[in-house]
Parts: structure tokens; C-alpha cells; sequence
């Protein structure tokens, strides 16, 4: 028998999972304008992802199960009330800016400087934000 466990462990990974309305469409979303690669897809209703090591778990809404009584998985139902949201730090804030908005990401801001970081935010098609992040100094 195996010694006792330890929290966290090594070839542990951490996994978002992010609810959305469209699985085809966050799909293109997640692959085409952010970048992740798309690893596979199950069922018609989940995509996985990884991003430079993270994982993202997109599925489309779902009730209760027996492992999970008592919730619902939902997309964000207002966008500008935020529960979670995602921050890639970047080696240069700007240039990820245009690459992105090029690709057809939707900025909320341009970049705003402050005293420590250059920082920006956007949205994936349903409403869940994300941050590129540039640390000074």
C-alpha cells in the first residue's frame, strides 16, 4: 500500500472550467483569436484546452449529477459582474494588445499604464473577462 498523499503533489494539474452557450463557437474562439490548443472535444458539450501549461475546460450548461448534487453549471448571465476572470502575463502589454484585437479578440480598454504593470482586459464570447498583464520594472 502507497504512503499517504500529500496536497498538492507533483503531476498534479489545475484545470478552469468555463461555461458557455455555443460550444462551436467558444471553441473557434478559444483556438482562433486566443491561441489555446484544442486537445479534444467530447460529446458536443465540452472542449479542452491547454494554454502554456493551463488547462481550460469549456462546457456547455448542465444540471445536477450525482457526483455534484445541488448545482448547475451556467454562463456568466451579466457580464459586467465578474466572479472569475483569467490573467495572462505578457512579455510586452501593447503588442499582445494589437495581435489579439487583431485576431478579433473585444477589448473592454486600450492598455492603461500604471505604476507597476500595463494592463488591459477582454472577453470571450460569452462574458468571461480575461486580462493581458505586463509588469514593470
Amino acid at each position: 500500500m502507497a504512503g499517504p498523499e500529500t496536497f498538492p503533489a507533483p503531476g498534479m494539474e489545475l484545470t478552469h472550467i468555463l461555461v458557455v452557450r455555443d460550444l462551436a463557437r467558444s471553441r473557434d474562439w478559444y483556438r482562433d483569436v486566443l491561441g489555446a490548443t484544442l486537445t479534444g472535444e467530447y460529446g458536443g458539450t465540452s472542449a479542452v484546452f491547454n494554454f502554456q501549461g493551463a488547462w481550460l475546460l469549456v462546457v456547455t450548461p448542465g444540471g445536477e449529477t450525482p457526483d455534484k448534487p445541488g448545482t448547475a453549471f451556467v454562463a456568466p448571465a451579466d457580464p459586467s459582474k465578474i466572479s472569475h476572470s483569467i490573467t495572462i502575463r505578457v512579455p510586452n502589454c501593447r503588442a499582445a494588445y494589437d495581435l489579439l484585437r487583431g485576431r478579433g479578440a473585444e477589448f473592454l480598454t486600450e492598455p492603461h499604464d500604471s505604476a507597476w504593470e500595463v494592463r488591459c482586459f477582454f472577453r470571450d464570447p460569452d462574458g468571461h473577462l480575461f486580462e493581458i498583464s505586463e509588469r514593470k520594472g
